[in-house]
């Protein structure tokens, strides 16, 4: 598919936009959210030139923050032909080296299930998050029209984590990661983005997407950890390398 019949397709998309509701990251914020027509034919040539213009996956729904009068959201992406490692992430790296990885298609699992349960009751008590059913995990992780990966991490024969990864024409989307809480202090979040990172030079893609990163929140800030990286302001991605 030609790059200018992709732009003739996203310019027939349908456009929503949510009513305004409490953000999620910084709670004093109003938050809003853009999302595509959830009727429209998509495929994966499309999401990944709105992947350009800042819009992330949340199951079937392609979305982007649109608040008034806040611009805290910032798309964020790893150049990985130009990554280079920091003396903390090659610890993080060797720490890890007994782990043995799997890509899988995106079939209901459940153990996937189990641990992605086990996760948000340690890490997202009370939230609304940890409240969770194998319908709501299909239906916040899972897409039929792309191509998305669950990577298992496992230690022996343990799980120890996984990582849900869509692949796009020209990048990865780290879309998200949940892991045993035992395992914490082997920094299997770092971990599976380091792996990402690794893959996607591997296939011969540009980056990998890790969605939003937003400053003032502590949840988000890792994300520029990993450099040079790339942010999106206005319409144009400009690298930060310090």
């Amino acid at each position: 598919m030609s790059g200018s019949s992709i732009n003739e397709e996203i310019d027939r998309l349908t456009f929503y936009r949510t009513p305004e509701h409490e953000c999620n990251y910084l709670p004093d914020r109003q938050a809003s959210t853009i999302f595509v027509d959830p009727t429209a034919e998509l495929n994966t040539a499309m999401y990944t030139d709105l992947a350009r213009y800042g819009f992330r996956r949340s199951g079937r729904y392609l979305y982007k923050p649109h608040c008034t009068g806040c611009n805290a959201c910032i798309p964020i992406r790893i150049p990985v032909k130009d990554f280079k490692e920091n003396r903390n992430q090659r610890r993080v790296w060797k720490r890890n080296a007994d782990i043995k990885t799997t890509i899988m298609d995106s079939t209901f699992r459940q153990e996937h299930y189990d641990l992605y349960e086990r996760y948000l009751i340690s890490r997202h008590p009370g939230g609304g998050m940890d409240e969770t059913t194998p319908e709501k995990y299909q239906n916040f992780l899972s897409c039929q029209w792309l191509r998305s990966k669950y990577v298992e991490f496992r230690l022996d024969d343990r799980l120890i984590a996984v990582a849900v990864v869509d692949v796009m024409m020209n990048g990865l989307s780290a879309v998200y990661t949940f892991f045993d809480p035992d395992d914490h202090a082997r920094s299997p979040g770092a971990y599976a983005i380091l792996w990402q990172i690794k893959w996607a030079k591997q296939r011969g893609l540009n980056w990998v997407y890790l969605g939003y990163w937003i400053e003032e929140s502590r949840k988000m800030n890792y994300k520029t950890q990993y450099r040079p990286y790339e942010i999106l302001k206005g319409n144009r991605w400009q690298r930060i390398t310090e």
